[in-house]
């Protein structure tokens, strides 16, 4: 089998194969950490030990008679087990499109080898069984190395199919239990990772839920029932709304921040914010309370000071897009309205935000500190941001700027401590902070290099419990660790109280 041509067409459905996985399975879907793909998950774990075994038999051997034909079998298997992958993928999650084009093109591709291949294994089959040694070059180099890849990638999706079944998330309703009375929400931001959530406590404990969400699509994701507008003008003036939660924003970590990112970041929270209030000013019966969203960015850097509501903010690109958006939902005060700027920290989930983007790399052992690991890091586990919410709805007497972050910050180098502990993996490579300043320039500088130590002392001292106030109890809940792990979490909790006493 000396065909450059097939070789070459072998060559390019391993590199679509690995940016396949890579960008879409890691990347942008997360599929290992996805409790509705285990059945995906198995596909592709038993679809890449197909693959191992053909990269090694075939840039290895010549199988002549029954040899031949087990491989027929492998490449006949594999055919199934795309189809069926394909069939799964429509059922249970909606492909983007550059995933649904890199599919097409690995079927036309995959098609062409097996013209190639086909015949060469049929005449194979026809001779005495037995398999022969062949070198074919770098061919036979790169073989091996692409089976030993695939193996890896195929045992790791065998053991995240296993590990789905124990992601199992909270019962929403129960986040929002402290409501009582039915409440009337209108939700901005609402199909983001945050909003989703908020969304599906609010619908699942029978509230009624306005979402304001520009793409229909995005929409039809969140969990029902709610109203659905696509602009704030769509909402009559006579609207029951009693409470209007605004999380709308554009992303600030998703790439560079140019003079046009900055201006997007800063013109999409000012443009929606002012919407709001206009909203608020034309309803006859204006809403009872306003949660504006804001980040702990408005404090700028700082070293090692504990950081309050109380305290200032430095001079930064953070401080001043918070500070503007909290000044613009601040004029709702003028129609009677309660304000509360929700200072969001480092929210961890595994479907959206920072740690969902670090799971990838840690699990491969590719994970560790970011520069000098010294900064402070100011998390929230998602269902605590949750019921951060429901508690300031609650709470009459809160108003004005209130930090929704954990009582225990740690510094990054202690973080990535902690999430490899999870995950069974070293913290080892170290990111250079030249390398993030080179990636990423000055939003790497902000939000990766600097930190703030922030505590929520207006959330504590209104009476809010926090179910995970240590980051190892959020990552035992976040990343489904095991019962005999989780019990080891416990007896380190437990110490943790006892020292403080």
């Amino acid at each position: 089998m000396t065909s450059p041509v097939l070789w070459s067409l072998i060559a390019a459905q391993l590199a679509m194969g690995l940016f396949d996985i890579l960008y879409h399975h890691e990347m942008t879907e997360g599929l290992a950490w996805r409790r509705s793909q285990r059945q995906e998950l198995r596909l592709h774990g038993a679809r890449n030990l197909a693959y191992a075994a053909l990269f090694l038999v075939l840039g290895l051997f010549e199988p002549r008679g029954v040899w031949a034909m087990l491989v027929l079998a492998v490449l006949a298997a594999e055919v199934v087990i795309t189809l069926m992958d394909f069939v799964e993928e429509d059922m249970s999650r909606k492909l983007p499109a550059s995933e649904r084009v890199t599919h097409t093109l690995l079927a036309i591709n995959y098609g062409a080898i097996l013209a190639l291949l086909v015949p060469v294994l049929l005449r194979w089959a026809g001779e005495p069984s037995a398999i022969v040694a062949v070198w074919y070059d770098v061919a036979s180099v790169l073989a091996p190395l692409a089976a030993a890849g695939t193996v890896v990638f195929g045992l790791r999706d065998f053991f995240a199919s296993r590990r789905a079944q124990r992601l199992v998330r909270a019962n929403a309703a129960e986040l929002v239990r402290m409501l009582g009375e039915r409440r009337h929400v209108l939700v901005t931001g609402a199909t983001g990772f945050i909003g989703s959530r908020l969304v599906e406590a609010l619908a699942s404990a029978g509230h009624d839920v306005t979402v304001l969400a520009r793409n229909a699509q995005k929409a039809a994701t969140l969990h029902p029932p709610f109203r659905l507008v696509t602009a704030l003008d769509q909402i009559a003036e006579d609207a029951l709304i009693d409470t209007m939660i605004n999380l709308a924003g554009e992303p600030i970590a998703n790439g560079l921040w140019t003079r046009t990112k900055r201006r997007q970041i800063l013109a999409s929270r000012l443009r929606m914010t002012r919407g709001v209030v206009a909203l608020i000013g034309r309803l006859q019966k204006p809403p009872r309370l306003l949660i504006s969203g804001s980040a702990i960015g408005w404090y700028g850097a700082w070293q090692d000071e504990c950081l309050t509501e109380f305290d200032g903010g430095k001079r930064s690109f953070g401080h001043r897009v918070c500070e503007a958006w909290e000044v613009a939902a601040k004029k709702a005060q003028r129609h009677g309205v309660r304000v509360v700027q929700l200072r969001i920290g480092l929210v961890l989930g595994i479907e959206g935000g920072m740690l969902a983007n670090l799971l990838a790399p840690f699990e491969f052992g590719l994970g560790g500190p970011i520069g000098t690991g010294t900064q402070w890091m100011s998390w929230i586990e998602r269902d605590d941001l949750i019921r951060i919410i429901a508690h300031v709805m609650a709470s009459e007497q809160l108003i004005g700027p209130l930090n929704a972050t954990a009582p225990e910050p740690v510094r990054n180098q202690a973080f990535a401590q902690e999430l490899a502990h999870a995950l069974h993996r070293p913290a080892l490579l170290r990111m250079p902070a030249t390398l993030a300043r080179l990636l990423g320039g000055e939003m790497a500088e902000e939000l990766l290099l600097t930190g703030r130590r922030v505590l929520p002392d207006k959330a504590q001292a209104s009476g809010f419990k926090f179910r995970h106030e240590t980051l190892r109890s959020a990552l035992a809940e976040i990343l489904a660790v095991t019962p005999m792990r989780q019990a080891a979490v416990g007896l380190d909790r437990a110490a943790e109280m006892q020292r403080a006493q």
